[in-house]
């Protein structure tokens, strides 16, 4: 329940939303969100062993080892690996914007090259692709104020500004589609 306000703090973002992200779109609140589900089922199995073991036949040991060792590494696991998925679903949205749709129409080209025609996308599908909000890390700013005294920066502000570069730096969010890049393309300057 603390989680939104905590997320809200760290990116300086306080209005109000009404429209739902894509998780691929925030995908360090995603793989937040799936390591603690992965803790919550491991912690479910850890609470129901006589049952798992009873049911399918396992040793209750095992269990309770599968348990100690998940409930640490499972969500370390299911963080990475889902921040990993939405890194390329982002990297596969900017593609899909930038070139457009498969037809699996097969060209030969005059020197032999096989490449597939692109259809571009309609602008609605170009609106889900390209609407969403892109965040920056919030920054410390100056080391000195306009009149030259050295600005006092606290502990929090620096523990603040990590984790939103933790949130936002470069690696943790694929940069959309600009619209100078989708008219370099859709006018004629791609290869295919």
């Amino acid at each position: 329940a603390l989680y939104p306000f905590i997320e809200s703090w760290i990116t300086g973002d306080k209005r109000e939303h009404h429209i739902l992200d894509r998780p691929r779109n925030a995908p360090t609140r995603t793989a937040f969100g799936v390591a603690w589900i992965t803790a919550y089922f491991v912690g479910l199995i850890g609470g129901g062993n006589d049952l798992w073991a009873t049911h399918f036949h396992l040793s209750i040991n095992s269990i309770t080892w599968f348990v100690r060792i998940f409930f640490f590494a499972g969500p370390v696991i299911a963080f990475i690996v889902t921040k990993r998925i939405c890194l390329g679903l982002q990297r596969r949205d900017k593609e899909k914007v930038l070139h457009g749709r498969e037809t699996g129409i097969i060209k030969r080209l005059p020197h032999g090259e096989f490449v597939e025609i692109h259809e571009p996308l309609s602008q609605g599908q170009l609106h889900t692709l390209t609407a969403h909000e892109q965040y920056k890390p919030l920054e410390l700013g100056p080391a000195v104020d306009e009149n030259g005294v050295k600005r006092k920066i606290s502990p929090v502000q620096k523990l603040r500004a990590k984790l939103s570069k933790g949130y936002f730096a470069d690696g943790n969010q694929i940069p959309k589609a600009s619209a100078e890049e989708y008219k370099e393309i859709s006018e004629g300057h791609g290869h295919h």
